[in-house]
């Protein structure tokens, strides 16, 4: 059973929350020691009240999940993990992801709260409006970047990462949409409500805006930011960018993954490269240069 209720805390999916370290790396607090173990410690209740997401929307769609080809053997649909044990172990994150969230920072504690009923939300209604689905999705990485933001004193961090992080959750959410809907193919609108209004051409036109709006909106940030270094050296990040995209674009359109976007970042090792040496890049020319 404690495997199983570790299954559907879906750890896997945590990596989603590395983004709150945004503020801390770009604001050029990262080797301040208070200003990243409090990052650390946001991130890790941030884990937690995402845990308590994936438990509450699990027993919300676990009579959905029961007909899905892959969903039918997370725990709860399975019946490896009881409803009401999950139930309770969600109640407990929250409260535990909550009550602790204040004594770092009352906007970090709120932020959560948000975060939470926002999915709460999403899980009863949004999910089944088509574009809105991936626009509250979208909006859950946005919070992650703002969570950061609450926890420390920033004073360089650019408000241009914020529009290129609402671009890039768009671009992974509308990916992910085609990777269900091509999975799925004429029995989709059965499997998620929301895929009825969908179709793959569509799907592709919005991740061509988005993706190209992206990169030109990352590109503008390297040279137009007022916390980038004078000498331009962000615009040298600009290809691991562009790559990145790329394969992810070719995975989703050629392999016919997306469907899980933090499976491709643990799976598969060109991209794992083209994030490494981007990152690589970043702190080099933020700290180093």
């Amino acid at each position: 059973m404690i495997t199983a209720l570790i299954k559907t805390m879906r750890p896997r999916q945590w990596s989603k929350n590395i983004f709150i370290f945004a503020a801390l790396v770009f604001d050029k607090q990262l080797l301040r020691p208070e200003s990243f173990l409090r990052t650390l410690a946001g991130f890790a209740l941030f884990c937690l009240i995402s845990s308590c997401v994936y438990i509450f929307n699990d027993l919300a769609d676990i009579e959905v999940d029961r007909q899905h080809p892959e969903k039918k053997n997370r725990p709860i649909a399975a019946g490896h993990l009881p409803v009401n044990i999950a139930r309770l172990a969600g109640i407990l994150l929250l409260v535990i992801a909550v009550g602790l969230a204040y004594f770092l920072t009352p906007a970090f504690d709120a932020v959560l709260i948000v975060y939470f009923l926002l999915n709460m939300a999403y899980s009863k209604w949004l999910k089944h409006i088509s574009i809105v689905d991936v626009l509250v999705l979208a909006a859950g990485f946005v919070l992650r970047v703002h969570a950061g933001v609450t926890l420390i004193d920033v004073q360089r961090f650019s408000p241009w990462l914020y529009v290129v992080m609402t671009l890039l959750s768009l671009f992974l959410g509308f990916g992910k949409r085609r990777a269900e809907l091509a999975l799925l193919a004429h029995g989709a609108g059965s499997h998620r409500k929301v895929l009825e209004g969908y179709t793959l051409p569509l799907l592709d036109q919005f991740i061509m805006i988005v993706s190209g709006t992206f990169i030109v909106a990352y590109s503008l940030y390297t040279f137009t930011a007022p916390n980038v270094p004078e000498n331009h050296s962000m615009m040298l990040t600009i290809p691991f960018v562009i790559y990145t995209i790329f394969r992810y674009l070719y995975l989703i359109e050629v392999k016919h993954a997306g469907g899980a976007p933090e499976e491709i970042l643990l799976s598969d090792r060109p991209f794992q490269i083209a994030i490494g040496l981007w990152a690589a890049a970043v702190l080099a020319i933020f700290y180093f240069s």
